[in-house]
């Protein structure tokens, strides 16, 4: 018995819409997912996206191993104020380790960076398994409990981006690229100071040719040695460059201030600021006797000062090294021959 010529037209048509289009009218979470973030992804400055405790149970439930991994930063506004923490500081770095990786890496769809606030998200900390701030979580693609995510230890936020960036490299065998900071100064800001510059000029050249400057005054230069040498010395650079606090709270005693963290992998402004005083006080000595003492006829008292400032420079250089000996835990000692 054979078709009509019209109704096998149609089964044909229909067999062909079946077995075509299913994927177009039928379209994977993941899929979907993925696409949504990226459209987070995008309406971001920074390409970092707000984490709800809804967003994460929809990434969470996704069948393992998922097709990325995600980076999450973990914040509380309440705590920005409080200096020694650093969180407006980390997450400013953290931002741009996430916009230098989409601009290197562009529509990567293997790592998508988050930031999380706790009062909007506080299900999503307790998850983790949060209680404390810095932190930030790298959750690779087969992770089943979040608790088990990979989680940066303090020493990785020594460096901030480039700390972060080697984190997430050596975690996800991906590639951050170059870190892309923002320029120290707009276009107009530059503009600015030399319109100043060019003001200032005429006034500047007329002083130095009379000689009237600070550059014409020994004790700027004697000063500014100073200072210099103390800089040099207590590790200032250090501070400015990792923007380290003064002191931290001390963990187990919140109402307690730690000025000297014990642990090679951290240095607080207040300890440099120590130990270059104390090598400021061991140089000025010896600057004195050098320039100062050797002047002054009356042996006795050259004498008496030579013993003071010996007995005050072995003090200092003794407290540097028990310090760096309690701080490294590496043993400097002096060598006393046996037969002492």
């Amino acid at each position: 018995m054979a078709f009509p010529s019209h109704l096998t037209t149609i089964f044909l048509l229909l067999l062909t819409i079946t077995f075509t289009f299913p994927s177009f009218i039928i379209s994977s979470p993941t899929s979907d997912l993925i696409s949504e973030l990226q459209h987070l992804q995008s309406q971001s400055s920074t390409g970092v996206i707000r984490l709800t405790d809804h967003l994460l149970g929809r990434i969470n439930s996704l069948p393992r191993p998922r097709p990325f991994s995600f980076i999450i930063f973990f914040d509380a506004v309440q705590l920005h104020d409080k200096s020694e923490l650093q969180l407006p500081t980390l997450k400013s770095e953290y931002n741009i380790l996430a916009t230098s990786f989409y601009r290197n890496n562009e529509n990567s769809q293997k790592l998508f960076f988050f930031d999380i606030e706790f009062k909007d998200s506080q299900r999503s900390f307790s998850l983790f398994g949060v209680n404390s701030l810095p932190h930030i979580r790298l959750v690779k693609p087969h992770v089943d409990n979040l608790k088990n995510s990979d989680h940066m230890d303090q020493s990785d936020f020594s460096r901030l981006a480039d700390s972060m960036a080697e984190f997430v490299e050596s975690r996800t065998k991906l590639t951050i690229g170059p870190l892309q900071r923002p320029p120290m100064f707009s276009g107009k800001q530059i503009v600015f100071f030399l319109i100043v510059l060019m003001i200032w000029a005429p006034f500047a050249f007329k002083k130095i040719i009379a000689g009237q400057t600070l550059l014409h005054d020994y004790k700027f230069w004697l000063f500014g040695a100073i200072f210099v040498y103390f800089f040099s010395v207590s590790g200032t650079m250090h501070n400015i460059i990792r923007k380290m606090p003064m002191f931290i709270n001390d963990r187990n005693d919140p109402s307690q201030l730690v000025f000297f963290y014990q642990g090679s992998g951290m240095q607080l402004g207040a300890e440099g600021f120590a130990v270059g005083f104390l090598y400021t006080i061991v140089g000025l000595l010896l600057g004195f006797l050098t320039h100062g003492l050797v002047k002054i006829k009356n042996l006795t008292f050259q004498r008496i000062v030579m013993a003071l400032a010996l007995i005050i420079s072995f003090w200092a250089v003794k407290k540097v090294v028990y310090l760096d000996n309690w701080k490294t835990g590496y043993g400097i000692h002096g060598y006393w021959p046996s037969s002492w």
